[in-house]
C-alpha cells in the first residue's frame, strides 16, 4: 500500500471504525456445485460491491476493503461441505463463517455488522408432515410449502389385517362396534410406532388428519403429540391430494406461527429430556463449550456489554473482547459459536419466551 496514503487511511478508519461494514451472504456447496459456477456468484457479489462503495465511500477506504475482501476469496475453502458462508469486511475487520444453515444471496454494506441479518437471511422452508388416518388405514406425506408427497416407507399396515389376531378375543363379544374398537386401536398403535420413525428421520412439524372419534383414540395412545402442530378433523381419507393441500393452505400460509409453535414444543420436549439451559451466563457456558445444538431467542433479546460484565458472562480480556470485534452483544457471540459448531438459531416473538427470561439453548444429544 501507498506509505504516502497510509496516515490518511488510518485517519479514516480511526474515525469511522466499521464504516463500511460489507457482508455477503450466498449459498456455498462445493461438492454439489462446480468451482466455476460459485466463482461467477461470487464475483458478481464483488462488483456489486465496489460500484456501491465507489459511490458511497472515500476511495481510498474503497480500495482498501476491495483488497480485503480479494484476499478472503481467493482464499476460499472448496473443499467444504458446508452449505453456505457469511463473508464479513470493514476497514478494521475480515472474516469469514461456513455454514451449515442454507442460506439466501445477499449483500448488505451498513454502518455496522449484525450477525442477526445473517439469520434474518436463511433460506425458507415450509416443509411439515401429515398424517392421514380412517378407521381402517393411514397415510403419510411429506409437505414442501403447499405441496404434499406421499411416503411410501414405512407401509401403515390396514386395520383387517389384525382379525386373525383377535379371533379368540372376540369370539364372546356379541356386540361388532367392540370389536372393531380393539382393531382401531391396535392399528393405532401400529401406526404410531411407524409415524415415529418417520417424525425421528425427518424432524419436521406434524398435522394429523381424520374423523373426530380416529383422532379421541390416536391423542390417547400417540407418543408423538409433542410433535403435533396441529390436529385436523374430517374424513379425508379417500379425498384427492389436492384437497388436502386446499385443508392446509391457510396454515402453511401462516407458517410464522407453525414454526413458532414447533419450536416451543422442541422446548418443552428438551426441558422433559434435561437438555433445555436458561440463563445468559448458563447458555453463555454451555454455547462456548460447543454443545449448542439449537438456541431460540426473542427477537428483542440482548445482554448488553455492561450487562455481561455484571453477569460474568464474557472474560474481559484481549482474548475476548475488541472494540473492533463485530460482536456487540453477548447474545450474537452465542450466536456465531453455536453456528460455527454446526448448531441454529431461530428466533420468536418477544414475549413467547417470558418464563425462561427471553432465550433457551438446547443442548446436543
Amino acid at each position: 500500500m501507498n506509505s504516502v496514503l497510509q496516515p490518511q487511511i488510518q485517519e479514516l478508519i480511526e474515525t469511522v471504525h466499521y464504516r463500511p461494514a460489507v457482508s455477503i451472504f450466498l449459498p456455498f456447496k462445493p461438492v454439489m456445485t462446480s468451482k466455476t459456477i460459485l466463482s461467477h456468484t461470487i464475483k458478481a457479489s464483488i462488483d456489486h460491491v465496489e460500484r456501491q462503495l465507489l459511490q458511497d465511500y472515500p476511495s481510498e477506504v474503497a480500495i482498501l476493503i476491495m483488497q480485503k475482501l480479494q484476499t478472503l476469496v481467493n482464499n476460499l475453502n472448496y473443499n467444504t461441505y458446508k452449505k453456505s458462508i457469511a463473508i464479513y469486511v470493514s476497514p478494521v475487520f475480515e472474516k469469514v463463517l461456513y455454514l451449515d444453515i442454507e442460506m439466501e444471496h445477499k449483500v448488505v454494506i451498513d454502518e455496522t455488522f449484525e450477525i442477526r441479518d445473517l439469520l434474518y437471511n436463511k433460506k425458507l422452508r415450509k416443509n411439515y408432515l401429515v398424517l392421514l388416518l380412517s378407521g381402517t388405514n393411514g397415510k403419510i406425506y411429506l409437505g414442501e410449502n403447499n405441496k404434499l408427497t406421499l411416503i411410501v416407507s414405512p407401509p401403515l399396515r390396514p386395520a383387517y389385517t389384525y382379525r386373525n389376531d383377535l379371533a379368540e378375543r372376540v369370539s364372546n363379544f356379541s356386540e361388532v362396534s367392540e370389536r372393531k374398537k380393539i382393531l382401531m386401536e391396535k392399528f393405532l398403535r401400529h401406526t404410531d410406532a411407524s409415524l415415529k420413525i418417520i417424525v425421528d428421520a425427518y424432524k419436521l412439524p406434524l398435522f394429523v388428519i381424520g374423523p373426530e372419534r380416529v383422532l379421541g383414540h390416536f391423542k390417547k395412545i400417540t407418543h408423538q403429540g409433542a410433535h403435533v402442530i396441529e390436529y385436523l378433523t374430517g374424513n379425508y381419507h379417500e379425498s384427492p391430494v389436492r384437497e388436502l393441500e386446499e385443508l392446509l393452505e391457510p396454515l402453511i400460509h401462516n407458517w410464522e406461527k407453525v414454526k413458532q409453535t414447533n419450536l416451543l414444543h422442541k422446548i418443552d420436549a428438551a426441558a422433559d429430556k434435561h437438555k433445555l439451559v436458561t440463563g445468559p451466563a448458563e447458555i453463555w457456558k454451555e454455547a462456548m463449550s460447543g454443545k449448542g445444538k439449537l438456541l431460540i431467542v426473542e427477537k428483542n433479546y440482548f445482554v448488553t456489554a455492561e450487562k455481561q460484565n455484571t453477569l460474568q458472562i464474557v472474560p474481559v480480556s484481549s482474548q475476548s473482547y475488541s472494540k473492533f470485534s463485530n460482536i456487540h452483544d453477548a447474545i450474537d457471540d452465542i450466536i456465531e459459536k453455536i453456528l460455527l459448531n454446526g448448531g441454529d438459531v431461530e428466533f420468536v416473538d418477544d414475549g413467547m419466551l417470558a418464563e425462561h427470561g427471553g432465550a433457551v439453548l438446547i443442548k446436543q444429544y
